[in-house]
């Protein structure tokens, strides 16, 4: 403890990101379902995210495929904002948002966040070279990540040191031409030894140029792909089911280049879109990486592993043991608001994959190593309706399709509804879309989610949602179903706003026999309030609640955190501390935290204690930015925290995160 009180000491007097950089955190995390973004890629579309509001869009300068980028977006929205841009050209102000009826004040905050109102010169096709290296921005970040204790591999099992630190370097030139390099290393992984010789134990570099007359992107190196409503390829966005209220469940095709320090869900090679006419545009990919796997004896592979952890001998020995080349692309047509698009996606590795298929719940999972996906996907929408869907095969003729409707009676009501059916022999090695599961597989639902605007101070937004699975799953042994239902409100007047929200989740599951089926009810809920108590200081207090059932015994946990944002010319300062007392795991609480650039997420607390963070940031003259942040947690219940390899010998952990950010 004394340690501790040191550190955060000495961070009071570090004058430590830009005062004027908008938070986009606080108005994200309300749309956020912590549990889906767990499920779905959360640490990635947290990055993307990250990514974005460092390279804001010009809106005089931008098109509907740029626009489509921002997830949280919906088809009618992108239109509406493309329409207005066409009328009206050139916006002047980000106030001309209100002007935007279907944009309601907390879709307004997070899309300024994104967007700023720059020239409004045409593009010249290809920019001048003195021109690039005139106006062209270099960005570099470095980061690392202290740990105040140890773990037992630390001591004897890890292969390094027990920090995680990265880099990055990123040179962009008006969103147009984009180049970097990203060297990631996480705690326990050599540096320079072993089969890091090459320093980090993951790099992603990338090279992008886009909007180059008819070019429209072209990716070499690093990349991501999302094609439809991602029942063949999505290797990008999700932001799970209360955020579908938001997007409207809309189908999107772009490219983005891959600076992660995320071993999973890219591409490597090159890939590219090309406008034939004003209706036509064609995409192409092709990828060729080495992946991890677990082997089977006979050399097949049995899972394929996306953690990206090489700390120990046996999680090296996994690195890069198969390699995975795939292949394909997409057709499409537009006029005005009515779209189709024809996809294709071909998939080969050079050992097989088989999965232990005994296991009944793993019947159906992919086998062999040649594997084929192709899908149609269209839509149409206007000033109300919005209809959009995506149907797709396997090359066993396994049937995947999610349609949405979505309707707005007024400016205050908007309404969807939405389908999904995914065969239990349907596989899809590269799909992310709207489910229950974790897959794109084995799944029958239909989801109806509803939001409501009754006056500029209020939204109410919900959804239930109901999934039916024919084939047994993890933890059930027969056919099982699933219901989920969420309840949110949101309150804003002068410089308060309040928050609330109530979820129900039940889901299936074998008793503690194996001898019947039985469900397993969890209800959730979170009331937070925020205060714009001044100008420069903002405080919110939040309490998340949560009571599982599981064969007639409950589970409950509750946590009551505090957030203080202060903000003083060059400084800003984060402090947040939470208690928490749940009774087990089954009732642990996720809460969304802010940390240094690109390191957001959700971490989870169990058992009894209290957690508690400092975080500065600064501008340390107009070039050179700097972060530091510290988090303690302190367990009442135990004295060693985790187990295995992880585990730490005392009651608490501290870590610090340092961050350096020149710009030039």
């Amino acid at each position: 403890m004394k340690q501790t009180l040191l550190l955060l000491c000495a961070l009071l007097t570090l004058t430590t990101v830009n005062a004027q950089q908008t938070d986009w955190h606080d108005v994200l995390r309300q749309w956020l379902n912590a549990e889906d973004m767990e499920e779905s890629y959360g640490e990635e579309t947290m990055e993307l995210l990250e990514e974005k509001a460092l390279e804001p869009i010009n809106l005089n300068q931008t098109t509907r495929e740029e626009l489509e980028q921002l997830p949280f977006l919906s088809a009618e929205q992108v239109e509406e904002l493309v329409a207005y841009l066409d009328r009206y050209h050139p916006m002047r102000s980000l106030s001309e948002l209100m002007m935007i009826p279907s944009l309601d004040n907390r879709t307004r905050q997070l899309l300024s966040c994104f967007v700023v109102v720059g020239d409004e010169k045409p593009k010249k096709i290809w920019p001048s070279l003195a021109n690039v290296a005139k106006y062209g921005k270099h960005t570099f970040i470095a980061t690392a990540k202290i740990p105040f204790y140890e773990r037992r591999g630390d001591q004897n099992g890890y292969l390094g040191y027990r920090y995680r630190h990265d880099f990055r370097y990123q040179f962009n030139y008006n969103n147009r031409i984009k180049f970097g390099l990203t060297g990631a290393q996480d705690a326990g992984e050599p540096f320079f030894s072993n089969k890091n010789t090459m320093g980090y134990d993951h790099y992603s570099y990338y090279f992008q140029l886009r909007d180059m007359g008819r070019l429209e992107e072209l990716n070499v190196g690093m990349y991501r792909v999302q094609m439809g409503m991602g029942l063949v390829m999505n290797t990008g966005f999700y932001l799970g089911k209360l955020a579908t209220l938001q997007s409207l469940g809309r189908s999107t095709h772009t490219l983005t280049a891959h600076s992660s320090r995320s071993v999973a869900g890219y591409l490597q090679g090159a890939a590219a879109t090309v406008r034939f006419s004003s209706h036509w545009r064609v995409t192409a990919f092709v990828s060729w990486r080495p992946i991890d796997g677990t082997l089977n004896d006979d050399g097949t592979v049995r899972t394929i592993i996306t953690s990206g952890y090489h700390r120990t001998v046996t999680e090296m020995s996994k690195k890069n043991n198969t390699h995975e080349t795939d292949f394909g692309g997409s057709i499409g047509w537009r006029k005005g608001t009515l779209y189709i698009n024809a996809n294709m996606v071909l998939t080969h590795f050079d050992r097989d994959l088989q999965p232990q298929t005994a296991t009944l719940y793993r019947r159906y999972a992919a086998q062999g190593n040649n594997f084929f996906n192709a899908s149609l996907d269209y839509g149409y929408n206007n000033t109300r309706w919005t209809l959009s869907g995506e149907t797709a095969l396997n090359k066993d003729g396994a049937l995947a399709a999610i349609h949405t409707a979505s309707y707005r009676t007024s400016s205050a009501l908007s309404l969807i509804l939405l389908h999904r059916y995914y065969d239990k022999r349907y596989t899809a090695l590269h799909s992310r879309s709207f489910s229950e599961g974790s897959n794109v597989q084995n799944e029958h639902g239909i989801y109806l989610g509803a939001t409501w605007k009754p006056s500029y101070s209020w939204l109410i937004q919900g959804y239930m949602d109901y999934a039916h699975f024919s084939w047994p799953r993890y933890q059930v042994t027969a056919p099982s179903d699933a219901f989920d239902m969420l309840l949110a409100g949101s309150y804003q007047k002068k410089q308060w706003t309040f928050n609330s929200r109530y979820r129900l989740h039940i889901r299936q599951r074998d008793n503690s026999e194996n001898t019947a089926i039985i469900n397993r009810p969890e209800h959730r809920m979170r009331l937070s309030a925020d205060w714009q108590m001044t100008p420069q200081l903002k405080l919110r207090t939040q309490t998340d609640g949560i009571m599982t059932q599981i064969e007639g015994e409950n589970s409950k946990g509750i946590m009551v955190s505090e957030h203080a944002t202060w903000q003083w010319r060059f400084l800003k300062t984060d402090a947040h501390i939470g208690w928490f007392h749940t009774d087990d795991y089954d009732s642990r609480i996720y809460q969304y935290e802010t940390s240094v650039r690109y390191d957001n997420g959700f971490p989870m607390y169990y058992g009894h204690g209290l957690h508690y963070a400092l975080m500065l940031r600064g501008q340390l003259g107009s070039r050179l930015s700097a972060t530091a942040r510290i988090a303690v947690t302190k367990y009442f219940d135990r004295s060693v925290i985790s187990s295995g390899l992880q585990q730490i010998n005392r009651s608490s952990m501290t870590d610090l995160w340092l961050q350096l950010c020149y710009q030039l």
